[in-house]
C-alpha cells in the first residue's frame, strides 16, 4: 500500500546516501594512502612542480578522516559480495521488488539471508573455468597489431596486442552457434546464475589474494609497491601492470576479456532464456540488449583507447578493479536485462524506436568524444576537429625521474564543452537501455545510479590526478573548460 511505497522510497534514499558517502570517503583514503606508497600511486602521487602550487581547482579538498575512509573501505569489502547475491535473488525470485524482499525478510527473519545464499556448484565452476580458459586462449592466440600504452610513473611503457574486436566476434558467434547446433543450452547459465555469482565472489577473492602476494614477491615491473597496510594494498592493489609470464596481461583479462565480454555473453543468455520461457523475445528486451551489445562492441572497437584510461594506466590491480570487473560487472551491469527476463514488457514499435534511436545517439557521441581525443593525441594536435584546427594548452610537468616533459590538453570540440563530457553520454546510454523496464520497480535502475556516482567520483579523481601532474596548467585548463561533466550545470 501507500505505507509500503513510502518505506521503499525512504530505504532507496538512505541506500543512495550511504553509497555516496562511501565512495567519497574512499576517494579521500586513496589520495592519502597512495601518497605514502613507496613507489608512488597509480596516478594519484603528487608530482613536484617549480614554485608555489595555486589553490586546488573547484574547491576540492579532503572530505573525510582516514578512519572514516578506512571503515568505508572495509564496509565495501564486506557489503559488495552481499549486494551481488541480494540483487540476483531479488531480480529472479522477488519480482525485482525491494519491497517484496523486505516483506520476505520480515516474514522469515534475517537468518534466512544465509539460506538464500547459493552454494557454488560443480557446474558453476565448470562454466566459469570453461569461459575463462576460452577467453584467455583468445587473448593469447588471436593475432593483433602491437599497441603501446602510456608511459608509466616509473618510465615503463606497456605493450599490448590489439585483438579485442576479433575476440568479441569469435565469442559471440561461438556462443550462438553452440546453442543453435544443440551442443549447449545457454539457459543453463541462467538456471545456475546464483551459483555462478557465488563462485565468482569467492574465486575472485582468492584471485585478488594471489595478486596481493604476487605484488610482494614477484612484481612484473617497477610500477608496484606497498602502502604499508594490508587492507589498503589488497583493496587498491600492489601492481599497476601485473602480468603472468611476459604475454598475459592480467588487467586486460579481468577488465576486458572476462568482465566486458561476460556482460555481452550474459545479455545474450537472458534473451535466449526469455525466448525459451516466453516463446518470444519482447521488444523491451530487444531494445535493451541491442543497446548494451552496441555499447560493448564500441568498447572493443576502441579497446586500445581504453588502455590509456584511468582503469588501466592509473588504478592498480586489486579488489577495487579486478574483483569489480570479475564479479560486479557481470552481475550489476547486466541487471536491467536480468529484470526483463521475467518481465516481457511490450513497448510498441514507436516507443521502441524512440528509445533505441536515443540510446544509439548517446553511444555514438560517447564514442566520438573518445575518438576525437584519441586522434588529437595520436597526431600530437596536428588534426582538425569539426573542420578547424583544435585549440589546446601545452602543459609541462616533471616525472618522478626528474625529467621535464609536456602534454597537450584539448580545449575544443566535445572537450570544450566539459572536462569529462563523454561521461554524460555514457550515463544517458545506460538510462536508455534500462528504461525499457519502465518504472514499476527501482532496482533495475540501480546500475544507472551506481554509474552516475562512479563517474562523478572518477571525474574528481581525474581532476585531482591532473592537477597533481600539471599544476598551474591544469588550473588554466579548468578556467577555459570550467564544467566537469554537464555544461552550464556541473
Amino acid at each position: 500500500g501507500q505505507r509500503g511505497r513510502f518505506t521503499h522510497k525512504l530505504t532507496t534514499v538512505l541506500l543512495l546516501q550511504v553509497l555516496w558517502r562511501w565512495w567519497w570517503s574512499l576517494l579521500s583514503l586513496r589520495r592519502q594512502a597512495m601518497a605514502g606508497s613507496s613507489s608512488g600511486g597509480p596516478g594519484e602521487q603528487q608530482q613536484k612542480h617549480r614554485g608555489k602550487m595555486p589553490p586546488l581547482p573547484d574547491g576540492n579538498k579532503e572530505l573525510h578522516s582516514p578512519l572514516v575512509a578506512y571503515g568505508s573501505m572495509l564496509g565495501l569489502l564486506l557489503s559488495c559480495p552481499l549486494f551481488v547475491i541480494f540483487l540476483w535473488f531479488t531480480m529472479v525470485h522477488m519480482d525485482g521488488s525491494v519491497t517484496n524482499f523486505w516483506d520476505f525478510i520480515k516474514q522469515h527473519g534475517f537468518k534466512e539471508l544465509f539460506n538464500i545464499w547459493p552454494k557454488p556448484s560443480a557446474i558453476a565452476w565448470k562454466l566459469i573455468l570453461s569461459y575463462a580458459t576460452f577467453e584467455a586462449a583468445l587473448q593469447l592466440l588471436l593475432p593483433g597489431k602491437e599497441c603501446f600504452g602510456p608511459i608509466s610513473p616509473m618510465g615503463n611503457r606497456p605493450v599490448y596486442k590489439e585483438n579485442g574486436v576479433s575476440a568479441f566476434f569469435v565469442t559471440v558467434v561461438t556462443y550462438i552457434a553452440i546453442w543453435r547446433l544443440g551442443w549447449f543450452n545457454p539457459a543453463i547459465v541462467y538456471d545456475h546464475l546464483g551459483e555462478i555469482f557465488s563462485a565468482l565472489i569467492f574465486g575472485s577473492l582468492i584471485f585478488c589474494i594471489f595478486l596481493y602476494i604476487k605484488g610482494h614477491i614477484s612484481p612484473s615491473s617497477a610500477d608496484s609497491g606497498s602502502s604499508g597496510d594490508v587492507i589498503i594494498d589488497f583493496y587498491w592493489g600492489m601492481e599497476l601492470y601485473p602480468r603472468i609470464g611476459k604475454k598475459f596481461d592480467v588487467k586486460v583479462f579481468t577488465n576486458c576479456r572476462f568482465g566486458m565480454m561476460g556482460w555481452a555473453v550474459l545479455v545474450i543468455t537472458y534473451c535466449i532464456k526469455q525466448y525459451e520461457t516466453q516463446g518470444r523475445v519482447a521488444d523491451s528486451m530487444l531494445v535493451s540488449a541491442v543497446l548494451m551489445l552496441t555499447y560493448i562492441t564500441k568498447f572493443f572497437w576502441w579497446e586500445s583507447g581504453y588502455w590509456n584510461t584511468m582503469d588501466i594506466a592509473h588504478d592498480r590491480a586489486g579488489f577495487y578493479i579486478c574483483w569489480g570487473c570479475l564479479v560486479w560487472v557481470p552481475s550489476v551491469y547486466t541487471s536491467p536485462a536480468l529484470y526483463l527476463v521475467n518481465h516481457p514488457i511490450t513497448l510498441g514499435p514507436q516507443l521502441s524506436f524512440c528509445i533505441l534511436l536515443a540510446g544509439l545517439a548517446c553511444i555514438f557521441i560517447n564514442y566520438d568524444c573518445d575518438h576525437q581525443r584519441q586522434v588529437f593525441r595520436r597526431t600530437d594536435g596536428k588534426c582538425t576537429i569539426w573542420g578547424k584546427a583544435p585549440s589546446k594548452i601545452e602543459a609541462f610537468y616533471v616525472t618522478q625521474m626528474g625529467e621535464t616533459k609536456s602534454s597537450l590538453l584539448l580545449t575544443s570540440g566535445w572537450w570544450g564543452a566539459s572536462r569529462h563530457f563523454h561521461y554524460l553520454w555514457e550515463i544517458l546510454a545506460a538510462f536508455f537501455w534500462t528504461v525499457p523496464a519502465l518504472f514499476n520497480h527501482f532496482l533495475p535502475y540501480f546500475y544507472v545510479i551506481f554509474l552516475t556516482i562512479l563517474l562523478c567520483d572518477r571525474a574528481n579523481r581525474d581532476d585531482q590526478r591532473c592537477y597533481s601532474k600539471y599544476g598551474k596548467y591544469w588550473t588554466r585548463y579548468c578556467k577555459e573548460v570550467p564544467y566537469k561533466i554537464i555544461p552550464w550545470l556541473y
